[in-house]
């Protein structure tokens, strides 16, 4: 199958790029940096101008990244690079002679916003605040590809675990010092997946194939408590120190609302379709992450 990526050279785009090649098939790279005669083949795109684009499947991760201090311009970047990206990617495909059976687009569980306790599927509603209306806008711009006879997914990614990157990798420092705690309260809860069942979803979702969201988290997910306690205890350390709320939007601003959201979500979909995911449990998957490590 030929496939064509963009946001390929980051956490997700590196082990889904090597995943895709593993079974055979033929990737190619949107990038604004080409790397000539390299393989995968890379292919120059500015993120605004629809690329040429002859592909079985296309798998759409680029965006601008959403943890830093959201300023007006940063916020504007962030909403941009998804809506008008994802928009320039729709009218390549609406310009290919060939056009693809499937869009994967990602997307994250940002769309629910601070949800507290509630249980949220794929069928619950968006919710509230920046990052609901950024994540409902570029959701909207990719199914617009359903008009070109398209299958469109929209992959809601949680916190992705992985040593070597995203949001575990920022975290590691503080906890292998006996530095880390719970965030605030520590009643929020955080919905995560093992990158081994990341890349999964995304093959399964190319497999099937699948269309509309799909909740890309874990079975299990956890209140920050019981996140930061499991980390610390997966590194034999002790998790004392607690980051109050005021000093996270100190240093923050308002994107500590990332931080202290609750986001109860269960993938309900994927289950439904007969993924079966690798890591259900954290401590299980903390486990994995440490036993891969040189």
């Amino acid at each position: 199958m030929d496939i064509t990526l963009t946001g390929a050279t980051g956490f997700i785009g590196r082990r889904l790029v090597a995943a895709l090649a593993g079974r055979g098939h033929r990737v190619a790279v949107l990038t604004r940096t080409p790397r000539p005669g390299a393989s995968p083949r890379y292919i120059q795109w500015d993120g605004r101008t629809p690329p040429a684009i002859d592909a079985d499947a296309v798998i759409h991760l680029a965006g601008e990244p959403v943890a830093q201090r959201w300023t007006a311009d940063a916020k504007q970047r962030i909403l941009a690079s998804r809506v008008e990206g994802t928009r320039s990617i729709v009218a390549a495909l609406a310009a290919a002679p060939r056009k693809p059976s499937v869009l994967i687009s990602a997307s994250a569980i940002g769309i629910y916003g601070d949800r507290g306790d509630e249980r949220l599927t794929e069928s619950s509603p968006p919710g509230a605040g920046f990052l609901a209306g950024v994540t409902t806008a570029w959701e909207a711009e990719a199914r617009k590809a359903e008009e070109l006879g398209i299958q469109v997914a929209t992959m809601r990614i949680g916190i992705v675990l992985g040593a070597d990157g995203g949001a575990l990798a920022k975290m590691l420092p503080a906890f292998r010092a006996g530095l880390g705690g719970r965030i605030g309260a520590g009643r929020q809860w955080m919905s995560w997946v093992h990158i081994d069942d990341l890349i999964g979803l995304f093959i399964h979702a190319l497999d099937r194939p699948l269309a509309g969201p799909i909740n890309a988290v874990s079975p299990g997910p956890a209140v920050n408590a019981e996140f930061t306690r499991e980390l610390a205890r997966s590194l034999s350390r002790p998790a004392l120190f607690p980051v109050p709320e005021f000093a996270l939007r100190l240093m923050f601003g308002e994107m500590s609302q990332v931080l202290l959201a609750s986001q109860r979500v269960i993938p309900e979909r994927a289950i439904k379709e007969g993924f079966r995911f690798r890591h259900e449990t954290l401590p299980e998957a903390l486990r994995s992450l440490w036993a891969s490590q040189p």
